[in-house]
């Protein structure tokens, strides 16, 4: 366990303005309590006060929030050699009878890092190449999210025209029609319900055409990130750069995941069970990483329509009696094996 090879161990409740400290022995014992400012000189003197304090020279800090308020902390905890472990928040049967404060949430994040076993501790996901890649898919979705709506709302307006402007709502939206829609001009005497009509449809056709030159940027410089982290990772099929991105953010840095059972568990790939009396089966996991399980089903949804090993593999499963929901699941598993085979060699050789 974690007790067993640390000296002190610090726990961390962080807020946006302010942290709550409290650095403990190996048995969860309290040896001194401390609030900082959540800005540079505060961590400077939560380092100061760690050494005066600390028992020993080993120390491992347990931060709440390591992505969120406690990064900054997080990473200059790390940049001076602590090591961080990812604290997840007390939950209400954590909390019970407990009552709930900031030196509480502390000393709970201090019992939380001591019952972890030593070789399977949660360390903070990776910055660098790993957070942007984050940052773009961030974008990447409220893009499509924006031009979703955008694409209905002119879909309506051409509904509500003329016979030209309905026979265009009901097609496609190519660039050559978007460039159309907005040279066009109201005739003389037109109505004003029919001039902000025309107006609106002119600025959703630019904003459409500025929004997909945008997701075109998102995705070449998803392409060129992914290259970098993971060469030829695209290159395997059913595998894009948004879909890779996403597997490269979850996967975080190849330390995260013990192994491949590990990655699929934190993917929701692996099998449950679900035996019971004669009846012996599996059914899918509906917990783990819910974004990096949409980018496995998409891969394996692509590879059962143009790849001919996979195309061979669901064949063969269907004559032996398997549903496609059990095809894919077992699909999903194998595809999950082979991205931690593939991001593991890649990474660490990088």
């Amino acid at each position: 366990m974690l007790a067993d090879i640390v000296d002190a161990v610090i726990g961390v409740d962080t807020h946006r303005d302010a942290h709550q400290v409290e650095i403990a022995h190996p048995t969860g014992t309290s040896i001194a309590t401390c609030s900082i400012r959540n800005t540079s000189s505060g961590y400077a003197q939560l380092l100061a006060w760690i050494g005066e304090h600390a028992p020993g020279p080993r120390w491992v800090a347990s931060i709440e929030g390591t992505r969120s308020y406690g990064a900054g902390l997080a990473r200059a905890l790390t940049a001076t050699g602590i090591l961080v472990v990812e604290c997840e928040q007390p939950n209400r049967k954590a909390r019970r009878g407990k009552g709930k404060s900031d030196p509480i949430d502390a000393h709970l994040a201090v019992l939380t890092a001591l019952q972890l076993p030593a070789d399977r501790l949660p360390t903070p996901r990776a910055d660098g190449d790993r957070e942007a890649l984050r940052i773009l898919l961030c974008a990447r979705s409220e893009l499509t999210t924006t031009l979703t709506g955008q694409t209905n709302r002119l879909r309506a307006l051409l509904r509500d025209g003329d016979d030209y402007d309905r026979e265009l709502a009901r097609g496609r939206l190519n660039d050559a029609t978007l460039a159309d829609l907005p040279r066009r001009t109201t005739a003389d005497g037109a109505t004003r319900d029919q001039v902000i009509r025309q107006a609106e449809i002119r600025r959703l056709a630019l904003a459409l055409r500025a929004g997909r030159r945008d997701l075109k940027a998102n995705h070449s410089q998803l392409q060129a990130i992914v290259d970098d982290v993971a060469p030829g990772l695209t290159n395997q099929p059913g595998i894009g750069p948004v879909c890779a991105a996403q597997v490269i953010v979850s996967f975080s840095h190849p330390e995260r995941c013990r192994n491949d059972a590990a990655f699929a568990a934190l993917a929701g790939t692996n099998p449950i069970e679900a035996s019971s009396g004669r009846t012996v089966r599996h059914r899918l996991n509906r917990g783990g990483d819910r974004a990096l399980n949409s980018a496995i089903h998409t891969i394996a949804m692509t590879r059962m329509r143009c790849c001919p090993t996979t195309r061979a593999y669901v064949a063969r499963r269907t004559a032996q009696g398997r549903t496609s929901r059990e095809i894919r699941r077992c699909l999903k598993r194998y595809i999950t094996r082979q991205l931690y085979r593939t991001l593991s060699t890649a990474m660490t050789s990088a």
